[in-house]
């Protein structure tokens, strides 16, 4: 029998812990209130990972963990077919494209990546089914879950700390009028520039997270830091007011021959007079 259960009734640390003590080899299905996730086990260790619909063929997490360009990302997809990513894996290593190290690290940082965004999530409904196993055309990893608890942990902690700061995304940001504050002058990473540059009162947060394609704890945590430097404020958005337009109600081809009828009577009236 399948193991089932809430998220609010047993947290993915307790999961984890769990399949990682007992050496659990199978499937762990997640449906959150907007994305499904499938992570497979081996003897206990993290061994494949699918979110969703995403995209996880070998050479889009490669493109992702900029090891190729977009333009080889192309090339590389035509010409692939329908190669499983073992035999990509493998031609890619023999004509000397990437190495061995290349194709396992990025693997790697993409599976851990893919199961750390679960810690974030508070509801859902969990299935464990044993012994089902990963994909036979892909390329699956033994990745021990002792520091991913650990860091999830930690990330758990810091999530909810940035929801505190943080309540709702539904709300806008302005720059404060801070005399001296100069953004040329400032160290920001990319993804920094990235949510300074949509930053406008009629913007809300959950939109420039959109715009910069931005999970929610990477937009919060850029965020809290512009506002612990004091160089943005939370405002309400700035909605623009529509003028309501004026309904016009239509006369009725009835109400216009009445009329035409009580003018007609009222000038035979005066005309009798």
């Amino acid at each position: 029998m399948a193991l089932k259960g809430n998220l609010r009734d047993f947290t993915i640390s307790q999961l984890l812990n769990l399949i990682n003590l007992a050496q659990k080899t199978g499937e762990l299905v997640i449906e959150g209130p907007s994305e499904q996730m499938f992570i497979f086990f081996r003897e206990g260790k993290l061994a494949y990972t699918q979110v969703g619909q995403e995209d996880n063929s070998l050479v889009s997490i490669l493109h992702r963990a900029n090891k190729i360009t977009a333009a080889q990302h192309r090339v590389i997809k035509a010409r692939a077919g329908n190669m499983s990513d073992k035999e990509l894996g493998l031609l890619l290593i023999n004509a000397n494209y990437l190495s061995q190290q290349d194709i396992l690290a990025s693997l790697q940082a993409y599976f851990v990546n893919s199961l750390n965004r679960l810690f974030t999530w508070v509801e859902g409904f969990f299935r464990f089914e044993n012994e089902v196993l990963p994909p036979p055309d892909k390329i699956s990893m033994r990745i021990g879950l002792e520091n991913i608890i650990i860091d999830g942990s930690r990330r758990l902690q810091e999530w909810e700390q940035l929801q505190d700061e943080i309540p709702s995304l539904d709300m806008a940001l302005k720059f404060t009028d801070r005399p001296g504050a100069n953004l040329k002058n400032l160290n920001l990473s990319v993804e920094e520039w990235r949510v300074v540059s949509f930053i406008n009162p009629k913007n809300t947060m959950r939109q420039i997270g959109r715009a910069t394609n931005l999970s929610d704890m990477e937009l919060r945590r850029i965020i809290y830091a512009l506002l612990q430097a004091g160089l943005v404020e939370i405002i309400r958005p700035a909605i623009p007011v529509k003028t309501p337009i004026p309904v016009k109600t239509p006369v009725t081809t009835e109400k216009k021959e009445e009329k035409i009828s009580l003018i007609h009577r009222i000038i035979k009236r005066i005309r009798s007079l």
